[in-house]
């Protein structure tokens, strides 16, 4: 979940004909070697074990595409689906199912394990043309240290945002780029509503908020709180990133702090829900199925917050303790219905850029 983002769907005949040629021979390998191969994002991580381990029970030797954030990967796929680059793609959110859904990118699966997985994870119930695999919030991550040095303390809200305290030191990633991006504006739009959303983005830009194209850029070079953002001399001590960020920063830290050097704004937070779904021309099907089975099964469940710093959907399916100490989920997150994002996503992200990019 910590690399998510999106490019216009603006690809010419030639890339389109060289992405399809690729996915032929990539569906052509699946069917014929025993392989699954799963289309993701660049954050898709598991342990080496657990991998084994399905690969040891099923008998099917896993591959890997990444292919950028979320919204880069979703569109890559809706481009190449008639000739996909592989058989299961897992990485849509809520904020982009639809797209998928309606360019006919997924054939439906009901996976094995789907009946411990909670009703309101389950957007497509109907068909079960996708399978639920995690949650999590994009919220306004501060730096500690930042605001400690400066004696401020640190924005909890949306209106926070916009007070002239905080000027100029935000950074969020482009609505029509990035999945993050994406849902913090949706975020925005479920705070304010439609008459009041885009004066919200008004007063945003006016505070001087920096928009870059994507998570790692916002979070590992212009961020001062991360990591990366200390060695890339990041000076936005306000991005948007995850609740689930600051257990990321304790965790890859050598040694490792007592306390998390970052923190989360929880009036800034959307749920964003991640689904995986069998491609609708993979070349090996019941491989396919057999993955997003495994996907919903307690191992991978169990396994999957400390590798992707995201949230089970799987009930009974433990968190570990890090986790749960550094990023818990937010209280009480904005959300929005799978329906009210598809009749407005298009148009709300027109909106957006025409008030922030230009």
């Amino acid at each position: 979940m910590h690399t998510k983002t999106l490019v216009a769907a603006t690809a010419g005949l030639g890339l389109l004909a060289t992405l399809s040629a690729c996915g032929s021979s990539e569906a052509k390998d699946s069917a014929d070697s025993k392989t699954v191969t799963l289309v993701s994002h660049d954050s898709w991580a598991v342990s080496k074990k657990v991998l084994a381990d399905f690969e040891k029970q099923s008998g099917y030797r896993v591959k890997v595409l990444k292919d950028g954030d979320a919204g880069q990967a979703v569109n890559k796929a809706v481009l190449t689906k008639d000739h996909p680059q592989g058989d299961v793609f897992f990485g849509v959110d809520n904020t982009l199912l639809s797209r998928a859904l309606d360019n006919g990118l997924f054939q439906p699966y009901r996976a094995a394990g789907l009946d411990q997985v909670g009703a309101a994870y389950q957007l497509d119930r109907a068909e079960h043309r996708v399978t639920p695999v995690d949650y999590g919030d994009i919220c306004v991550n501060y730096d500690k240290k930042y605001f400690a040095d400066h004696k401020l303390a640190p924005p909890a809200s949306f209106d926070d945002l916009v007070k002239p305290a905080y000027k100029n030191l935000l950074v969020t990633e482009n609505a029509s780029t990035s999945s993050p991006g994406l849902g913090f504006l949706l975020g925005s739009a479920a705070r304010y509503g439609d008459a009041g959303w885009e004066g919200y983005w008004k007063k945003l830009k006016a505070n001087g908020v920096k928009v870059v194209d994507g998570w790692e850029q916002a979070y590992n070079e212009e961020f001062s709180g991360s990591a990366g953002g200390k060695k890339a001399g990041g000076d936005r001590p306000l991005v948007v990133s995850y609740a689930s960020s600051p257990p990321a920063e304790v965790i890859y830290a050598d040694p490792r702090p007592a306390t998390a050097p970052t923190g989360v704004a929880a009036g800034t937070c959307f749920r964003q829900v991640e689904f995986a779904g069998l491609l609708s021309n993979a070349g090996n099907t019941k491989g396919g199925k057999a993955f997003l089975d495994f996907l919903v099964s307690k191992e991978f469940q169990e396994d999957m917050p400390l590798n992707m710093f995201v949230y089970p959907v799987r009930q009974g399916a433990a968190v570990p303790a890090e986790f749960t100490q550094f990023g818990p989920a937010a209280k009480d997150p904005e959300t929005m219905a799978p329906d009210r994002i598809a009749a407005h996503r298009d148009q709300w992200v027109t909106s957006w850029t025409s008030i922030v990019l230009k």
